[in-house]
């Protein structure tokens, strides 16, 4: 095994995996800088979220090697992945996954209550994230009596209420309207810019790609680009156009 640049956080090599007997991921490389946000594009079904779940440590890839810091996460046993994907990682999906029996503020608080944090610092840290994210007044509230948009805003408080490391956002948008999705995109990327947050934010949607310090493209299971800012502004805005 050869470690990885000292200046990537993440990164990853000649990733393989299989679901179901088809091939997911077939060789896929990448590195992901401190702080930066990544975009992976690519249509449904491309290996995306695989990709996603193979870096975040959720599966160990069939071949190939994932390092985080200069760790080896591929050869770690699942109790190390688990710790390390609780104390370092943040997950965000297409669907909030809130617990319906907790307010907002509680569904928020839960990675720090896991962690033994107390009561109150666990509330106050949850409530000031709803805040940042808009819904503050939404606080109290369960998540039935909440927008599609303002759940989703509560599971972002809930990944980044730990300031994790590294957030891995897998189609974060893709059950809401075209405005809450742009809001929350935008605030999504805002709050891991202020916060020096890693942000892999996998998506087909092309206007994530202006949201971006660089994208990368998926076609089935394999990387066929990468793009940085200024074309990732004007592949999107072209995609947009047609």
């Amino acid at each position: 095994m050869v470690a990885p640049p000292d200046n990537d956080v993440l990164w990853a090599r000649s990733l393989h995996h299989s679901l179901s007997g088809s091939p997911a991921l077939a060789g896929v490389s990448l590195g992901v800088r401190e702080g930066e946000i990544l975009a992976v594009n690519g249509p449904r079904g491309c290996g995306k979220t695989t990709l996603l779940r193979c870096l975040s440590g959720q599966i160990v890839p069939e071949q190939g090697e994932v390092w985080f810091n200069s760790s080896p996460v591929h050869t770690m046993g699942s109790l190390t992945r688990e710790r390390l994907r609780r104390e370092r990682f943040g997950w965000i999906g297409p669907e909030p996954q809130l617990v319906p029996e907790l307010n907002a503020w509680e569904n928020a608080a839960l990675p720090l209550l896991l962690r033994g944090s107390s009561h109150r610092v666990a509330r106050a840290a949850a409530v000031e994230w709803l805040e940042r994210l808009d819904i503050g007044m939404c606080a109290r509230k369960r998540p039935r009596a909440l927008l599609q948009s303002q759940r989703q805003r509560v599971a972002l408080a809930r990944a980044l209420v730990t300031t994790p490391a590294v957030l891995f956002a897998d189609e974060p948008t893709a059950a809401l309207h075209t405005t809450d999705r742009a809001q929350v995109l935008r605030t999504l990327t805002t709050a891991a810019r202020s916060h020096r947050i890693t942000l892999i934010l996998a998506t087909h949607d092309p206007e994530v790609a202006t949201l971006a310090d660089r994208t990368v493209s998926l076609v089935d299971g394999r990387r066929v680009n990468s793009l940085h800012g200024a074309d990732a502004e004007g592949r999107a805005a072209c995609s947009l156009s047609v």
